[in-house]
């Protein structure tokens, strides 16, 4: 059994075959779809974080009302780049975030992709110090972020306050307990991967990883949530390790699907380069009829390691196709993998 879930990317365009036409339409469907996912029996609905992109990029009050308006799917991030994040507001926006949703966040954080933008972090006031990479400056606003969400105090209180402080030093508010728990890690290679587990937060693994030795995609995926696994187990924590990886599946069952999809499943890997020289394995996408589907996915060792599949969306064809897309796959092609009962 798996929990599955589904990851948007929130696309918008002004374009005459897209159901988000604007920002306010990918939010509002965003929420719908999420309501939707819930109805279905999904476990996640997931969203990525792009800045200066006509796609979501400030998370939180989009989980805030998919929080409001659910109440069982857990709602996550499929990355927060924390380059551009201020730590400690961030830990009072997930903290409401996650009591708004009775502590259901699941937040995907990373130092950070490809950008839109050179150097996009700087226009928001960041830059790293000297000696630092941006990389750098994201690994440690992410444990400055785990630090400040145990919810112990740091900060001085005023002698003469607005209000009474209670005794000792004070904590940031609202604190939501165990959302420490419920961070995840975005992981391009393996140290990044063991980096995490180190540090307590579970893994997330995308649709591409830096190329480690040439073999296929999901093979080295699978070496790497082994890797994490191992780091986890020597690290002691107590809570349970998560593993959650990314696919483009698409069960072809009627005449829109192969129109859309018939000509995207991929039959191999590909290899190329990101942020200059740094060389990358994609992984293939998977769109077949279910029985074949079945067949090729039991195949994908990184699923079979992982505990949770994030499902990419084509959000811009509207909620009612990606209801349609999610249930073929709960549908048609879960129960023969195992990862739901008949």
């Amino acid at each position: 059994m798996k929990k599955i879930g589904f990851l948007s990317f929130g696309h918008w365009s002004d374009h005459p075959s897209y159901k988000t036409r604007t920002a306010a339409d990918t939010l509002l469907q965003s929420i719908d779809l999420a309501v939707a996912a819930e109805q279905l029996g999904l476990d996640g609905a997931y969203f990525r974080v792009h800045h200066f992109a006509a796609q979501l990029a400030s998370p939180f009050p989009l989980l805030s009302a998919i929080g409001a308006k659910t109440n069982k799917i857990e709602i996550g991030t499929g990355v927060i780049d924390m380059r551009y994040e201020n730590p400690l507001y961030m830990v009072e926006d997930a903290g409401a975030a996650d009591l708004i949703s009775g502590g259901r966040l699941q937040l995907g954080i990373s130092r950070g992709s490809p950008e839109q933008v050179i150097e996009g972090w700087r226009h928001f006031g960041y830059e790293p110090a000297e000696g630092e990479t941006d990389a750098d400056m994201g690994r440690k606003k992410a444990l400055e972020f785990l630090d400040k969400l145990k919810g112990i105090g740091f900060a001085q209180p005023n002698p003469y306050p607005m209000f009474p402080n209670p005794p000792g030093l004070l904590r940031l508010e609202p604190h939501s307990v165990g959302l420490r728990d419920r961070i995840w890690w975005g992981a391009a290679s393996n140290a990044t991967a063991v980096w995490a587990a180190e540090n307590g937060m579970h893994l997330q693994s995308s649709t591409l990883k830096f190329d480690e030795g040439g073999k296929p995609f999901h093979v080295q995926q699978a070496e790497q949530i082994r890797a994490f696994k191992e780091a986890w187990r020597k690290a002691g924590h107590q809570h349970k390790p998560r593993v959650s990886v990314s696919r483009s599946i698409f069960a072809l069952v009627t005449d829109d699907d192969r129109y859309y999809f018939g000509g995207q499943g991929k039959t191999a890997d590909s290899f190329g380069y990101i942020e200059r020289d740094q060389r990358a394995v994609f992984g293939k996408s998977y769109a077949a009829e279910p029985d074949k589907l079945i067949d090729e996915l039991a195949n994908d060792e990184a699923i079979q390691e992982a505990d949770t599949l994030l499902l990419t969306i084509p959000n811009t064809l509207g909620v009612d196709y990606n209801v349609h897309v999610l249930s073929s796959i709960l549908e048609h092609v879960a129960p023969g993998l195992g990862w739901r009962e008949d």
